[in-house]
């Protein structure tokens, strides 16, 4: 195995689920990304062999059928699995934020009937706090819940919905009112059930078609429009009673998708290192291999020591969040540094492989399209870099 972003401390079943996972993307995914991405084909083959490894159920608990990994096992294999294609990593991601909301914030009934179907991947997760006037300011939510006896009416439209057809239960983000002062307060999770498709899905629901992106392919994105969907109380995430608690349960679970970004990142750059420093050992300029000029091997250093950076802030936010301490400065850290790497280190080898580059026959072109959704998805650079500051500031803050 390759030097490069290697993690040491790991368990025997942590290392065999990623040599497990690296065969399968070498042999199932890579042979076939350029094709599929290309078309902007639902990988179906792909996710099928995902669902016979037990990936959908890595991070459920054994009791309700999954593996009950960590989520630094999670990261590494995201990691390893963006490393093929990054979409494929994207169709768990929103899955297990989901999973992971309903471990940590679920009832007892939600978990029992959701979570073993989720982990055999039958039932697919979907995350939304997003709408079409939304940016990073999460307290404009529109999309609104009214009680109605028993059940809540929803309208308002979501957007950029990963998984948003191919999901089964999307956790969706609502204003509600419970008569709170703080906006925050006045925000509910609600677990909603639909059919997979496109169309009205559930009375109320719908999912129009997919929007088209200049990366991130093969995977869908969505909106979601609510018309007055009557949904029961008892989808709000964790029961009832968590009624207006649905802005602290989706930020836990942001910190994990934040750790995944990270990850996949990791994996985009990795990818694109291997594909530069490959190249460079094949072209040949002035008499000699590329990698034999100064600049072209500088870069490659420059490359290496990015990824190594990214990886370990990874590595350390996903321990922090296993070991129940709080994560969101270091997973906000990770995040940046490694979406901000990726897009350098994929830019240095696209420059590495020069005209070929901007070739569709090579897989950097690829790569190049893909690395900059990882600078906005779950929070703009410029979000992390705010998360982070007012952290140090609870640490570093002059008292008195």
């Amino acid at each position: 195995m390759a030097r490069l972003a290697q993690t040491h401390g790991l368990t025997e079943i942590q290392t065999d689920i990623l040599a497990t996972v690296r065969t399968f993307v070498d042999k199932e995914i890579i042979p076939h990304a350029q094709a599929l991405e290309h078309a902007d084909e639902y990988p179906t083959e792909i996710v099928d062999g995902m669902k016979e490894m037990g990936l959908f159920g890595l991070m459920i608990p054994e009791e309700y059928g999954g593996l009950g990994e960590s989520l630094l096992t999670y990261a590494l294999v995201v990691e390893e699995i963006a490393r093929g294609w990054m979409s494929v990593s994207g169709i768990i991601n929103t899955h297990f934020i989901v999973a992971y909301l309903l471990r940590q914030h679920g009832s007892d009934e939600q978990k029992q009937r959701l979570l073993p179907k989720m982990a055999t991947g039958d039932v697919r997760g979907a995350f939304s706090m997003s709408e079409p006037a939304l940016g990073s300011d999460v307290s404009a939510i529109s999309t609104r819940a009214k009680k109605d006896g028993d059940d809540y009416l929803i309208t308002g439209q979501k957007m950029w919905l990963t998984n948003g057809a191919q999901s089964s239960v999307v956790a969706t983000l609502v204003k509600t009112d419970q008569g709170e002062e703080s906006v925050y307060r006045n925000m509910t999770t609600f677990l909603v059930e639909k059919e997979p498709g496109f169309g009205e899905t559930a009375p109320g629901v719908t999912i129009p078609k997919k929007i088209e992106k200049m990366g991130y392919k093969g995977v869908e994105t969505t909106e979601l429009i609510f018309d007055d969907a009557r949904i029961p109380a008892t989808s709000i995430l964790g029961g009832p009673d968590k009624a207006g608690r649905g802005f602290y349960q989706m930020m836990d679970g942001i910190e994990v998708g934040r750790v995944n970004v990270a990850a996949r990142a990791c994996g985009i750059a990795i990818r694109a290192f291997e594909l530069g420093v490959a190249y460079a050992q094949q072209r040949r300029t002035f008499g000699k291999a590329i990698v034999d000029h100064q600049a072209i091997a500088f870069k490659l250093a420059e490359m290496a020591t990015k990824i190594e950076a990214a990886h370990a802030l990874t590595v350390n936010a996903a321990r922090l969040k296993d070991a129940g301490l709080r994560n969101d400065v270091e997973a906000g850290m990770a995040k940046l540094l490694a979406s901000e790497y990726c897009a350098e280190v994929t830019q240095e080898s696209f420059r590495i492989h020069g005209g070929y580059g901007y070739s569709k026959e090579y897989e950097i072109e690829r790569l190049m399209r893909e690395a900059p959704f990882l600078l906005i998805g779950e929070g703009t650079s410029e979000i992390q870099k705010t998360i982070i500051s007012r952290g140090l500031l609870r640490e570093y803050g002059i008292k008195g």
